[in-house]
């Protein structure tokens, strides 16, 4: 049997509640002091406001989300374990307002460009640990974003951010090894 993993969610509806997570190459999810950082810059309360939780994995970012209020949150995985942990753990909460795709996160966001409704408020994008994909994944969000301006991109990453183009820096940490920025797109 696979070793299962869990991360507590730390604020709202689901406080103090645990979610499960499989052993999979790349999958580190966001520590909790991580998570109550962006949580902070982002607002304790998401009401209104729809995500998408691009590279998945454990959910937890996705699943703090819906605690805290979102209106809607997409979740994208291409590992189909890790996505069959994600749905599980969606019945477990008796989550409301979610949409899990089993797919690439890559063409996933190239695809939903092209449909005016898939438009978000808040992005989250931690990718496998020392992965490329966050370069990769930034030139398909911008067109994702709902209010370019006042919509918010999480970038979780082994490297600090550098913004280019018309990506500017928010707020910006580090924890350990982990860099974590929170950029906007446009004035």
């Amino acid at each position: 049997m696979a070793k299962s993993n869990q991360v507590r969610i730390i604020g709202g509806a689901w406080r103090s509640r645990r979610i499960s997570f499989p052993d999979h190459d790349g999958l580190r999810p966001s520590a909790d002091r991580v998570r109550e950082t962006l949580f902070n810059w982002l607002g304790q309360d998401l009401s209104g406001q729809r995500c998408l939780d691009l590279f998945a994995g454990s959910g937890a970012l996705g699943f703090e989300a819906l605690s805290r209020g979102a209106a809607g949150v997409v979740m994208v995985e291409k590992s189909r374990r890790v996505c069959e942990a994600l749905r599980r753990n969606a019945e477990l909460l008796a989550a409301k307002n979610l949409q899990l795709h089993c797919a690439d996160a890559l063409e996933f966001a190239t695809a939903a460009a092209a449909d005016a409704a898939a438009r978000f408020d808040v992005v989250f994008l931690d990718p496998p640990f020392r992965s490329n994909l966050a370069a990769q994944a930034l030139p398909r969000i911008a067109p994702l974003l709902r209010a370019r301006a006042r919509a918010r991109v999480y970038v979780e990453s082994a490297t600090a951010f550098t913004a280019s183009g018309d990506w500017r820096v928010l707020r910006q940490g580090r924890a350990g090894q982990v860099h974590y920025t929170l950029v906007t797109y446009g004035d």
